[in-house]
């Protein structure tokens, strides 16, 4: 699609005789607030760790700011600008929380020393910088997600995946990591959600598509997707 940051042109994956993507379509506007989400075992995790570069595609194209990126490897797509958070965040546990963002502002810079201001930028815009000295070992688990979205950030992203950041959190702390994603959009870094906290995807995205059985079902405004009956059947049956 023209004007498109990321495209997804009939993307499939298969493991084995299991189809996990069939042939999913998705584009992601520069700037946009995007949704995906879908059941268990939809394919969501699957879509990301192709576009991500962490699996190959079977079939189909990725394209990037109108490049083909398909066969690259991981690490160059992280220099074009793609980078992810996960669920489970696996800092450097010997590393301050500072130090922790040394290696992906560095590689960000193409092997040009990091500076310690930048890091301290990220740190104050994830909300972080007063444990800048602390190892993980001494963060909660909110502050262990914010040091996820703050590695990210140091590998200055153009597109952000963020994926279940708020997952076992508790309500005010999903709208405090809410409010970090929301300022992180204003800086104009594209997001793409993936969350299984409804409230959230539908107070954040400005559009979503919903996956179901490596297929796409449905795309629309939040609203659209909220009064959308396959979307309904998909997570709550017949």
């Amino acid at each position: 699609m023209a004007g498109a940051l990321l495209e997804v042109d009939g993307l499939t994956k298969r493991f084995g005789g299991f189809m996990a993507l069939n042939r999913v379509t998705i584009h992601v506007n520069p700037g946009e607030r995007f949704g995906l989400i879908g059941p268990n075992g939809s394919g969501k995790t699957t879509l990301i760790n192709c576009v991500s570069g962490s699996l190959p595609a079977d079939g189909g194209r990725i394209v990037f700011e109108g490049h083909d990126i398909t066969s690259m490897p991981a690490h160059r797509r992280t220099r074009l600008g793609i980078v992810r958070s996960f669920q489970i965040p696996k800092p450097f546990r010997s590393m301050t929380v500072l130090e922790n963002l040394g290696i992906p502002l560095e590689n960000a810079a193409h092997g040009r020393a990091a500076e310690g201001a930048g890091a301290m930028e990220i740190l104050g815009t994830i909300g972080l910088a007063s444990k800048a000295h602390l190892r993980p070992a001494g963060l909660t688990q909110i502050e262990m997600r914010k040091l996820e979205l703050a590695r990210a950030m140091a590998a200055r992203p153009k597109l952000l995946i963020s994926d279940e950041a708020m997952a076992g959190l508790s309500s005010a702390e999903v709208d405090d990591i809410l409010t970090i994603l929301f300022r992180l959009s204003a800086q104009g870094i594209t997001i793409i959600m993936i969350e299984h906290i409804m409230r959230a995807v539908m107070r954040f995205s400005e559009r979503i598509v919903v996956l179901d059985a490596g297929e796409r079902i449905a795309e629309g405004t939040p609203d659209e997707i909220g009064r959308n009956p396959a979307v309904e059947k998909a997570y709550l049956g017949e």
